[in-house]
């Protein structure tokens, strides 16, 4: 089962696809040498939404399946990743055989997921020694036009998953069974955009998608009224949203 907000929220993830951020080059190649990302692995990209971390791994000439849940996300990583598999399946029942896989990556996805239900599942599918990955654009509220949005979230968020996400995922991953210790990394990066892609950024979020319409454009109004208000933001054609990158990785040792 898809979380309902996932479903319905990721429908139509056209705008998705184009505010969400992409990965830094470090992140990516910290990911590629802890995870052993080469020719000759095997590799899914668990919830890889409209593949953009997939198609910043693929160039490492392993093999890759992607494996996502929602039909909307599906239709545009088949578009933007045509030479990858995609299998429309979910973390808490993975289509692999035993010991199948030798690294599997998931961005910006994990707190949806069932935790002990999804590491039965990637300790049954990936090999000994075969390691998991993590990743999540985190949110940078350095700069105030960026928090005074980023607290409009909060107030819409308040019940979404990934609310308590740091101290939840320290705790979840430093004692899975079967995986060995915890490694961890932060990155950081900012995201060119424009005023009406920062609009599309909030759109893209799950729980602003879900709301009934006269709520979600005064969410909107209110982005837009602050960025106006904003001294540093206001009248630009382009803006940065600044993000950090959280990165983890465990290996699977029994």
């Amino acid at each position: 089962m898809v979380h309902e907000v996932a479903a319905s929220g990721f429908a139509d993830a056209a705008d998705y696809e184009a505010a969400r951020p992409s990965y830094p080059d470090d992140a990516v190649a910290w990911f590629v040498e802890r995870l052993d990302i080469r020719p000759g692995r095997r590799v899914c990209d668990l919830a890889a939404g409209t593949g953009k971390l997939t198609r910043l791994l693929v160039p490492t000439g392993a093999e890759f399946v992607a494996v996502e849940p929602v039909a909307g996300m599906r239709e545009i990583l088949r578009a933007r990743v045509p030479q990858v598999p995609v299998v429309a399946a979910t973390a808490e029942a993975l289509p692999f055989a035993p010991s199948s896989l030798d690294a599997v990556v998931v961005a910006q996805a994990w707190h949806w997921f069932d935790h002990e239900v999804a590491v039965k599942q990637l300790r049954e599918a990936l090999r000994i020694g075969g390691r998991l990955g993590l990743v999540w654009n985190a949110r940078d509220r350095s700069e105030p036009w960026v928090d005074a949005v980023w607290s409009v979230m909060d107030r819409v968020e308040k019940r979404a998953p990934w609310r308590d996400h740091e101290n939840w995922r320290d705790s979840a991953f430093r004692e899975m069974s079967g995986f060995g210790p915890l490694e961890r990394a932060e990155f950081f990066h900012r995201q060119s955009i424009t005023p009406d892609g920062i609009l599309r950024r909030i759109a893209s979020v799950s729980h602003v998608a879900v709301l009934p319409r006269a709520q979600r454009d005064a969410v909107f109004d209110e982005v837009r009224s602050i960025i106006a208000g904003d001294p540093t933001a206001r009248g630009r054609d382009a803006l940065e949203i600044p993000y950090r990158v959280d990165c983890l990785c465990v290996e699977r040792v029994s």
